[in-house]
């Protein structure tokens, strides 16, 4: 479980990260909305434990540690953080990333072998800005994914890539729902979907607001509507 209370990033002149509050359990998917990319990227990195907040509580399972926080989450697509160089071809991209997981847990297929078991051996040869808004997030996920400490998936404004929900949100949906790893997936988004009836939060839900008083928190997810079912930065110190 990520529990999330009144997380807030202090930037240079504003917030990069306005207060806020947030739940996500394991085979839930959260979509949290806000109009800022830099506060998007913010969230997703403070919540992956890449960027340390100036206040508020962000644990995973239980532990504050965000060591721990890191070792269990990966992030996805985090403009000029973690996207893909529009340089790369994808089998170079899957090559460089597949590196970066520790060898204990990287398995033995080489880029070439880990393209054709997850089928994108069709868009090898392709430049990553070639890619349509699905295969790049199914691309990107899996790749996230093939780290097998990882429990917690957060994506960056998949929404950025094509105002079409079906575009991203069917695979988010299936990964939160794989029963065989269930994970806890957050995804952060210019606007919520239309027809989206699971756990929703709004980036800023914990500021006071103008006028003074108490917080807006966040309604908790247990409380929402069931979804449908599925049809680097700054180091931690």
């Amino acid at each position: 479980m990520l529990s999330v209370h009144q997380l807030h990033v202090k930037g240079r002149r504003d917030d990069l990260l306005p207060p806020t509050s947030l739940q996500a359990g394991r085979g839930r998917l959260l979509l949290v909305s806000g109009a800022r990319q830099d506060h998007r990227t913010a969230l997703a990195l403070a919540l992956s434990g890449r960027m340390k907040p100036t206040g508020g509580t962000v644990a995973w399972d239980g532990s504050a540690r965000l060591t721990d926080l890191r070792l269990a989450s990966a992030v996805v697509d985090a403009p000029g953080v973690n996207d893909p160089e529009e340089h790369l071809s994808v089998r170079d991209l899957v090559t460089e990333d597949l590196a970066f997981i520790p060898r204990r847990y990287r398995g033995a297929l080489p880029g070439s072998g880990w393209l054709t078991a997850n089928r994108f051996e069709d868009i090898a040869g392709l430049w990553t800005e070639q890619l349509p808004a699905g295969r790049r997030i199914g691309l990107l996920t899996a790749l996230a994914l093939a780290d097998p400490r990882v429990d917690l998936l957060v994506a960056d404004s998949p929404d950025r890539h094509g105002g079409d929900p079906a575009d991203w949100l069917p695979r988010l949906e299936e990964l939160a729902y794989d029963a065989d790893r269930p994970l806890a997936v957050v995804a952060t988004v210019a606007r919520i979907p239309a027809d989206w009836t699971g756990p929703a939060a709004v980036i800023g839900n914990a500021a006071p607001p103008a006028g003074g008083g108490l917080p807006r928190e966040l309604t908790e997810p247990n409380e929402l509507p069931q979804p449908r079912r599925p049809l680097e930065t700054e180091d931690a110190k």
